[in-house]
């Protein structure tokens, strides 16, 4: 049963005390504000009767915070209990509760948690006073990774690669990356642990000395004598040293140990240098770093062919040196009519046969025709004349050392493929490419590893006509082309023949403009007579070269065909652009007569959807499709100023760019023109287009230069 009587009570106190707090409210409002303080016995009596709680940082109430009455259900002992924890928090300025009953510990008052609903609750001043501040956070304590056998070189490499003075890296990207690498495993040492070689460590000296075997100088990385390393400090220095050759071994591998400009001027190739983080973190996370260091070498199979021929040439004489005496002249002539065979004999014969690989009859001494030939080959190779005759001139020749022309020619021919870009044709083409041989005369189209179409061309003159060696892209093919003659042609052949025959444009078909620079521009319109002949590849370049047709076609039939300005003449034209245009337009079903079809006096342009990668390179040793080693004329000089600088230069020297200066033909020395000489028209009014691109072509199609006498014909692009 509800007891009415206590909540009676407390129901008119807790009137009383709102009724007292409303007057002193309406009081304040209208009283004019005073600092003078209340000494009424009333007041006082308020004051008293209020009691003050100190001030709480707690959250606004919520609705959750009121609840239902429901003391009516709470047995007698429970409304104890709640009548003793509602006790203030100060005693003697709130009203005396009622005692509770004598059932209740007083432990219990002390330990029973406080409802949600007592919110009016307020703490003892002593609780608050007497709790324990938490403890700041502490940082965690950093555990090494490194070994304890180890943790004395780590110790060493920290120092040594915080020191400024440390030159293993003279290049800043290679010692970031080295610092960043070490720092990374707690400088925790690579290619050692507890002082012994690690497998990683094992693998790259293992490389490292077998240099040679890929053309590369093995003085050039040095391999640290790690068992005689024995102390901490001798160690950090080995692991350094190490790290140092293998990333010169990595770079060089990749990008040759000398960089092209410093060959000529003629040379561009994309750059493709070494990241040194890359190669880090590759090879110590490779399971064979040998194979994994091995993989920064070039894998093209022209690079692979002659790496095998050039273990071959320095397997030949492993064994005791092959000495061919003086004596004299041996000649071969074969049986005719008149007169038999002539095989002389003489003693060094076998010495000669085992010197030069002839395995026929190994201890014949008579020279026969297999003896003849191999001299004769021999001779071919060594830029002598092939007679097949052993004079001595020959004799000398083949008594050189081992490390003689041809394996130096083997060796420059290795160096220039490593500056080929690693991908050589267009993946989405079935990996298409062309390559063009300068030195061989010769002209491939690749596809899917295989050579899909092979030609004849003519390439550039020795001297300031040399074709350059560069890797672009082929970007569209221009049927019936017109000739925007070169600068260089015009400014050094054609204004000197003018000022001795003014009419020698005119005779040979060719249009005269004179630009608002004071340039002078001469083109040939399209036709059967044109220089271009009736194709023109187009790879646009800072060269100014392509490829293109010729109406000169008896060239071809010489074996050496190095008569052109630079740009490359192809024999077969028509075969080459229906080839490429099936490769990357093979539903379009383009055949040599289709392309014939579109000869005539408007330029067609036939644009590629994919571009392909045109590589002209200069291989004077190559290994031929029968498998054996090929060697060509060094007809640009290439061979002999790589072997002079491979010889005489420092490796690391041999690396940095070289600036060459171009030749500018704006407004060249002496270029005025005689009296009496046609100009087509005089183009004071405007620039017109430049010279690259009247000769690859502009943003939009231009119109040709029309022969004097005829209407400009169309420009048609498909």
């Amino acid at each position: 049963m509800r007891d009415c009587s206590n909540r009676a009570g407390f129901d008119r106190v807790l009137m009383a005390v709102a009724a007292t707090f409303l007057t002193v409210s309406a009081t304040s409002a209208l009283a004019a504000p005073s600092d003078t303080p209340r000494a009424s016995a009333a007041e006082l009596a308020i004051d008293a009767a209020i009691p003050r709680p100190e001030p709480a940082n707690v959250p606004p109430p919520t609705i959750g915070d009121f609840k239902m009455d429901a003391t009516g259900a709470v047995p007698d002992a429970a409304k104890a209990t709640d009548k003793a924890t509602a006790k203030p928090a100060e005693p003697g300025t709130a009203p005396k509760a009622a005692e509770p009953k004598t059932d209740i510990k007083p432990t219990e008052n002390v330990t029973a948690p406080a409802k949600p609903s007592d919110a009016v609750t307020t703490t003892p001043p002593a609780a608050t006073a007497t709790a324990p501040a938490p403890e700041p956070a502490k940082e965690p304590v950093k555990v090494s990774t490194v070994a304890p056998a180890d943790q004395p070189v780590a110790d060493r490499l920290r120092d040594m690669l915080g020191a400024k003075s440390l030159r293993d890296f003279d290049r800043k990207n290679e010692r970031a990356a080295v610092e960043k690498f070490y720092s990374a495993r707690d400088y925790a040492p690579q290619w050692t642990q507890a002082g012994k070689l690690t497998d990683s460590g094992k693998g790259v000296i293992a490389r490292l000395k077998d240099a040679a075997a890929e053309g590369l100088n093995p003085a050039d990385y040095p391999v640290p004598d790690f068992a005689a390393a024995t102390s901490p400090d001798q160690l950090a220095e080995a692991e350094l040293k190490l790290t140092a050759s293998m990333l010169d071994y990595a770079r060089q591998a990749q990008s040759g140990r000398m960089h092209w400009s410093q060959v000529a001027g003629d040379i561009l190739y994309p750059e493709h240098p070494t990241d040194p983080a890359e190669v880090l973190a590759n090879i110590s996370t490779a399971k064979d770093a040998s194979a994994a260091l091995d993989g920064y070498n070039p894998p093209h199979k022209l690079y692979k062919d002659l790496k095998a021929k050039l273990a071959e040439l320095r397997g030949q004489g492993d064994g005791p040196m092959i000495y061919i005496a003086e004596g004299p002249a041996l000649a071969y002539k074969a049986a005719t009519k008149k007169q038999d065979e002539v095989a002389p004999e003489d003693s060094r014969v076998p010495q000669l046969r085992a010197k030069l690989g002839v395995t026929e009859n190994p201890d014949g001494t008579h020279y026969d025709a297999k003896v003849a030939a191999a001299v004769r080959k021999f001779q071919e190779s060594a830029d002598l004349k092939p007679t097949g005759v052993l004079d001595d001139r020959t004799v000398k020749a083949i008594n050189s050392p081992k490390r003689d022309r041809q394996i130096d020619v083997v060796l420059v021919n290795m160096e220039r493929l490593r500056w080929l870009p690693r991908q050589l044709g267009a993946a989405s083409l079935g990996n298409a490419y062309v390559i063009l041989n300068v030195p061989d005369f010769t002209l491939k189209v690749m596809q899917n590893g295989a050579p899909v179409w092979t030609t004849r061309v003519v390439t550039g003159k020795p001297g300031k006509h040399a074709t350059p060696m560069l890797t672009e892209t082929m970007k569209f093919i221009t049927v019936n082309p017109t000739w925007n003659v070169p600068p260089s042609i015009i400014y050094n052949e054609y204004l000197p023949a003018l000022q001795q025959d003014p009419t020698v444009l005119d005779r040979m078909g060719l249009r005269l403009e004179r630009r608002r620079d004071g340039s002078i521009h001469i083109s040939q319109p399209p036709g059967e007579a044109n220089a271009l002949g009736r194709i023109r590849f187009n790879f646009p370049n800072k060269f100014l070269v392509y490829q293109h047709d010729t109406p000169d076609k008896h060239l071809f039939a010489k074996e050496e065909r190095a008569f052109s300005h630079g740009c490359m003449r192809v024999q077969n034209p028509d075969q080459y652009a229906s080839t490429l245009l099936n490769i990357v337009m093979p539903n379009e079903r383009y055949t040599p007569e289709k392309i014939r079809s579109m000869y005539g006096r408007s330029e067609i342009d036939l644009k590629f959807p994919t571009p392909i990668p045109v590589n002209i390179t200069y291989q004077t040793a190559f290994v031929d499709d029968a498998g054996k080693l090929q060697i060509r004329k060094d007809i640009y000089g290439r061979d002999a100023t790589m072997i002079a600088l491979l010889r005489n230069g420092r490796s690391k020297d041999l690396e940095a760019m070289v600036a060459h200066a171009q030749p500018s033909y704006s407004r060249p020395p002496g270029s005025s023109l005689p009296a009496g000489v046609n100009f087509a028209s005089d183009n004071t009014f405007s620039s017109g287009p430049s010279f690259f691109e009247r000769l690859f072509g502009g943003p939009s199609p231009m119109t040709p230069p029309a022969p004097i006498g005829r209407r400009p014909q169309p420009r048609f692009t498909r």
